[in-house]
């Protein structure tokens, strides 16, 4: 099978899901030169992955976009971090930020643990960075694709453009179970739009074997 790609819809503001974004943040990227290539979202769930991730500059430049376009994203931490002290004193903040907290002692219980959520929510995205590191990495981390089949949602490809200063997410595509076939896809369009910070540090966009 292929590959299906999916037509992002109308600008967001256009769009049923409205979001309201923050000036102070978009201003802050246009000061550094930075636009953000962003048409809206195609349906209430969904998984995105952000490539490359080579800097400490890409949470920087990302936190930013996500301010600046006003949409709110998810993302995995570890369930210490919402017990006891923790929970306390940063629990209330990571929440705020978007984080989720899952049991991480598998990979399945995390996969469980978000495709809950997921389901007992009308909206909800989650965000990672597959290569999990801003070093090099011969391969990508498999949660967000395990998250997308079972889910069956569109999976977004945000990217990195450091070399033209741009945020681009604006494509999304379906996932057809065919990992291969999947991941060719999704490196395929990268190629096109991926410069990161260290580009020797790009990660290789394959799957764990």
């Amino acid at each position: 099978m292929n590959t299906v790609f999916l037509s992002a819809p109308p600008l967001a503001r256009n769009h049923w899901l409205k979001f309201n974004g923050s000036a102070v943040a978009a201003g802050l990227l246009r000061l550094a030169g930075w636009r953000i290539d962003w048409h809206g979202l195609p349906a209430q769930h969904g998984v995105f992955v952000a490539y490359p991730h080579t800097s400490n500059w890409d949470f920087i430049v990302g936190i930013l976009a996500k301010w600046a376009i006003g949409v709110p994203l998810k993302f995995w931490a570890k369930e210490g971090l919402f017990t006891g002290i923790a929970g306390f004193t940063i629990g209330p903040l990571m929440k705020y930020w978007g984080a989720v907290p899952v049991n991480r002692t598998s990979a399945s219980g995390m996969i469980d643990d978000t495709l809950k959520q997921m389901r007992s929510n009308d909206y909800f995205w989650l965000a990672l960075a597959p290569e999990g590191t801003r070093s090099y990495s011969s391969y990508w981390r498999s949660g967000f694709y395990r998250v997308a089949m079972a889910a069956q949602c569109p999976l977004g490809l945000a990217a990195f453009d450091f070399k033209n200063k741009v945020v681009v997410a604006t494509q999304f595509i379906q996932l057809t179970g065919d990992e291969d076939a999947d991941m060719a896809t999704i490196a395929a369009y990268y190629a096109t739009v991926a410069n990161g910070f260290t580009p020797a540090n790009q990660g290789a966009i394959t799957l764990k074997r």
